[in-house]
């Protein structure tokens, strides 16, 4: 992948098996999906799928101005740096790519970039895990974009939902 270099040596098959699964709140974004006011709260959720090499379910939720839950299922499956998500049901045709590129050290804060697709275009989500909130976030990855593999211009593009 073109993100960040050598960040499969960073992250790991067995480091993201270890430290992805859980749920994820979406804290700052330059998506679309999450910023057009539509659709508010997201969270990931990610649980390991037995079998050979990492395999994630993928639960996105999120709530409307109505009040009303939705949710987006899909698999995550690990392909050398990057994971290769397909949606379940109707969406089974819809995939996208994504990658981890950065973290604090106890991975309670993660950047992820997703590459384009045939319907979105690339992004950038910062996710803390849903128990562990960091209220300074924005400064934390401010001062540190490099750790969080992010340039100043990328940190500029985001939107924080929170």
């Amino acid at each position: 992948m073109f993100y960040v270099e050598l960040v499969s040596e960073v992250f790991d098959a067995s480091a993201l098996a270890a430290k992805l699964p859980g749920t994820w709140s979406v804290v700052a974004t330059n998506f679309p999906m999450w910023i057009d006011g539509t659709r508010q709260n997201p969270e990931f959720t990610y649980e390991l799928v037995a079998g050979e090499g990492l395999t994630l379910d993928d639960t996105v939720s999120f709530t409307t101005r109505d009040g009303e839950t939705h949710t987006i299922l899909g698999i995550d499956q690990l392909q050398g740096d990057e994971f290769v998500w397909r949606g379940l049901g109707w969406k089974r045709i819809l995939t996208s790519r994504w990658q981890v590129v950065g973290a604090d050290e106890a991975f309670n804060t993660i950047v992820l970039r997703f590459s384009r697709s045939r319907l979105t275009p690339a992004g950038i989500d910062i996710l803390t895990r849903k128990d562990r909130g960091n209220p300074a976030v924005r400064s934390t990855v401010a001062h540190a974009t490099d750790q969080y593999g992010l340039t100043a211009e990328d940190f500029a593009t985001l939107t924080w939902l929170s």
